[in-house]
């Protein structure tokens, strides 16, 4: 029995997958490692040098802290707001076959041996077809239909490519 769904994409689940995307991968790990080391010399150098130092540092490491996400909450806000696509509702059919994604007369199929994983995460279930490209889909919308997802998706997809429970 197909599983069938409608979404409509906002900013917030957009930046919440850009999120997810940058701070699981090396640029994310990196940026929250330099700005501890960053809060780290604040904390040493206190004292020990002039204060416009120390000032100096607080502000790099406030910098690395909230620069990766600002940008990417405005990107992801301009994104939406320039893409005609995400702010149309998304209708999803999935079964044994894969996922089918329509939208007016447009129609896409993704079978289930060319999806590249599937993550749940605490806000969207993230079906990627490839290594950075991902459906998005909001949790809170998605509601009573993600146990039978998550179990379709365990039966269909190896262990590895699955990371729903």
């Amino acid at each position: 029995m197909p599983i069938k769904f409608d979404i409509t994409l906002d900013a917030k689940d957009m930046y919440r997958f850009n999120l997810y995307q940058v701070y699981s991968g090396f640029q994310g790990i990196f940026s929250i490692v330099i700005a501890v080391a960053v809060w780290v010399l604040v904390v040493v150098s206190r004292g020990k040098v002039e204060p416009m130092y120390t000032a100096i540092y607080a502000g790099f490491g406030v910098m690395f802290l909230l620069y990766l996400p600002v940008t990417l909450y405005l990107r992801s806000k301009a994104g939406l707001a320039r893409s005609e696509v995400l702010r149309a509702p998304l209708h999803y059919e999935v079964d044994e076959s894969g996922f089918t994604v329509s939208q007016g007369e447009a129609s896409a199929n993704l079978p289930w041996k060319q999806i590249y994983k599937m993550v749940a995460t605490k806000s969207n279930v993230l079906v990627y077809s490839s290594r950075i490209n991902a459906y998005v889909i909001p949790r809170g919308q998605l509601g009573v239909n993600y146990e039978p997802l998550a179990k379709l998706a365990n039966a269909q997809l190896e262990k590895f490519r699955v990371k729903m429970k």
